[in-house]
């Protein structure tokens, strides 16, 4: 069972991966609504997984990606984001995410990308 954490600042965003992720592996530990709470409740509760929004109030999720991966190496990223901008997903790859769903995505899709993310 993998521990996971969804930091988004939308509340309808948040809800639609509650629903979706596969509660067979996954359990939900936290959700944060912005970097800096996703870096206090990363601390707290060490999620194997999380989903991170790009686009959030006070720390964005390339700075925010970029001081969990310092905190823990080996956690798993998966972007989710509404960037069609390739080029800031390929800058959260290179900060250490391991993957990238572009919004709007169907259940299926995000259940798809958590599972791809733990295969590695």
């Amino acid at each position: 069972m993998y521990k996971l954490m969804i930091v988004d600042d939308s509340n309808i965003i948040r809800n639609r991966i509650q629903r979706a992720y596969d509660s067979g592996k996954f359990m939900l530990v936290a959700t944060a609504t912005s970097g800096v709470q996703a870096i206090e409740k990363f601390n707290v509760h060490r999620p194997d997984v999380i989903t991170m929004d790009l686009t959030m109030p006070q720390m964005d999720g390339l700075e925010c990606i970029e001081r969990i991966i310092a905190l823990d190496p080996d956690v798993r990223i998966l972007v989710v984001s509404a960037l069609s901008d390739k080029a800031t997903g390929i800058q959260a790859l290179s900060l250490g995410a391991s993957g990238f769903l572009c919004k709007p995505f169907s259940a299926e899709e995000l259940a798809e990308s958590l599972y791809e993310l733990m295969q590695d």
